[in-house]
């Protein structure tokens, strides 16, 4: 599984909806490469987000006809609208990540964990204090029942992740964690989980032998 996940983040492998984030992510990539500033810095993060715009400049992503009536709620990385009876739309500044790379590279693997409910992206678009958001499509998941929080720790569990705090989790075998899965970010629908709202992370460990 190592590999496979490997691969599909550095797009030699396909995943649902992975080829517009695989190819901005390896643009990224390869742009930051040249540079000389320490990745996780302030600095790093705003020379990454000239590379990002340029990159949307250049293939024609900037979204401007969201329709802001439709706002259903937000949370500290992301406001949520609704698209249409199906879908929802999200917009994400990655407060959560050190890089625009990182916040590529959750989607991914969201994507490719979590593919009933999978990204897709759709472009960028910015707020009046000229703040970049990811706007991206998910499917709208119907609440049925709140979400047991045992339960996803359970089925979380039976798929390698164990339970570190709260609810954050780690997988020692791949070397992710995956965190913040509260009630309002693992919805149930019929008996079935839903994630809807992910936090990935790459560890070191990830990279080994890779």
């Amino acid at each position: 599984m190592k590999n496979e996940l490997y691969n599909i983040l550095s797009g030699k492998s396909k995943v649902r909806f992975g080829t517009a984030i695989q190819t901005i992510s390896r643009y990224v990539r390869e742009s930051s490469e040249t540079g000389t500033t320490a990745k996780g810095t302030k600095h790093y993060k705003k020379q990454e987000t000239e590379i990002v715009e340029k990159y949307i400049s250049e293939n024609s992503l900037w979204i401007n006809d969201i329709d802001f009536s439709q706002y259903i709620s937000e949370g500290a990385e992301q406001k949520v609208y609704l698209k249409d009876t199906k879908h929802v739309i999200k917009l994400n500044d990655t407060i959560y990540y050190n890089s625009w790379e990182d916040y590529f590279n959750n989607l991914l693997l969201h994507n490719y964990f979590f593919s009933d409910t999978a990204y897709k992206l759709l472009g960028f678009t910015k707020d009046d204090k000229n703040v970049l958001y990811a706007v991206v499509k998910q499917s709208f998941v119907t609440v049925t029942t709140t979400t047991d929080i045992q339960q996803v720790k359970e089925f979380l569990t039976q798929n390698g992740f164990s339970n570190t705090r709260n609810n954050d989790y780690f997988n020692p075998e791949l070397g992710i964690i995956l965190e913040d899965l509260h009630d309002e970010n693992v919805l149930t629908q019929n008996g079935v989980l839903y994630f809807i709202d992910t936090v990935f992370y790459l560890t070191d460990d990830f990279w080994v032998n890779q």
